[in-house]
Order: structure tokens, then C-alpha cells, then sequence
């Protein structure tokens, strides 16, 4: 008996993980991205009127980011 006692005392504790922790860390990610992206979408295509396509094209960001931090 004494040696169950032992055991279970020495036994290392576990922290129970729950579900929404989890989806924290993935879920909570995934949205800032795709809000980051609906925001650029939505700013570019409906402020700016320009072309949908030109969107998902790297040349566009690098063309508006030497813009707002330009010299």
C-alpha cells in the first residue's frame, strides 16, 4: 500500500489541454490572415478601383509599400 502511495505521488502531473486552447492556436491565426487579406482586397479593389487580379501580385505591395515609406 505504501508503495501505490509512492507511485502515485511521484507519478509526474498532467495539464489537461481543453478543445478551445487548441483552436486558439491555430483558429485565432487563420483568421487575422484572411482578415488581413479581405482588408487589402477590399481596400484595393473597392477604394482604389483597380483590377481584382492585380491583388495577388507581388509587384503591386512592393509598388505601394515604397510609396507610404519612400524617402
Amino acid at each position: 500500500m505504501k508503495q501505490e502511495q509512492q507511485t502515485e505521488e511521484n507519478a509526474p502531473i498532467r495539464r489537461k489541454r481543453s478543445k478551445w486552447t487548441i483552436i486558439q492556436w491555430f483558429l485565432i491565426p487563420l483568421l487575422l490572415v484572411l482578415s488581413l487579406g479581405g482588408g487589402l482586397t477590399a481596400g484595393y479593389v473597392i477604394l482604389g478601383h483597380k483590377e481584382l487580379s492585380d491583388v495577388f501580385q507581388w509587384s503591386t505591395w512592393k509598388h505601394v509599400y515604397d510609396l507610404v515609406f519612400a524617402p
